[in-house]
């Protein structure tokens, strides 16, 4: 057995008794183990030693279930808890409860608002997404200029007065096509062009 062992072997009976007063419920000597484990670098074998030993002293009380050994304080060693504490002590539970839910609503509020703020640009990210947008009106201010400027535009009138003049020349077409399919001859007429939407 190492020292650091041999040491907190030897400190147990005062850990363990003021562990098992402080939580005041009943334990076995796994649970004793597993709990004061690593706080404490208990062994299993000390920690089974230390309780068989208060126990004995009479300092803490043993129950056997079967097999297994349950450890708790003894309650002699508490003062008698009269009903108005313990409507004092529910009492303070329920406003403690209270006060728990409505904390946790904020914190839900809160993960909520800072869920929204994390998702959102952060300011050198805005001002990147400015300038690129800037530049991107800029460019299309450009564009319209250019087309303002441009000397070559068709106005409504005489766009109207090709795209009639096409539909007059389709119907022509289609007239000679089925005089051609109706008279079985070899001509090959090519097919009028379809006017384009927009």
């Amino acid at each position: 057995m190492s020292k650091g062992r041999a040491e907190a072997a030897a400190g147990a009976p005062g850990i363990l008794l003021k562990y098992l007063q402080e939580q005041n419920r009943p334990y076995s000597a796994q649970d004793v183990f597993g709990n004061l484990q690593r706080e404490h670098g208990l062994g299993k074998a000390a920690v089974v030693k230390a309780l068989e030993q208060l126990a004995q002293q009479g300092k803490i009380k043993e129950k056997v279930y079967g097999k297994q050994k349950i450890y708790f304080a003894d309650q002699d060693q508490f003062a008698m808890v009269s009903d108005a504490d313990l409507q004092g002590l529910d009492a303070k539970i329920v406003a403690l409860t209270a006060k728990v839910q409505s904390l946790q609503q904020s914190c839900r509020h809160m993960e909520a608002e800072l869920k929204e703020l994390t998702s959102a640009l952060t300011t050198p990210e805005m001002q990147k997404e400015i300038q690129e947008l800037k530049k991107e009106c800029a460019g299309y201010r450009e564009r319209l200029k250019n087309i303002k400027a441009a000397t070559n535009h068709v106005t409504p009138e005489e766009k109207e007065r090709v795209y009639s003049e096409r539909q007059k020349y389709c119907k022509e077409w289609r007239k000679r096509k089925r005089m051609a399919s109706v008279r079985g001859g070899l001509i090959h007429l090519s097919p009028c062009p379809r006017r384009k939407s927009g």
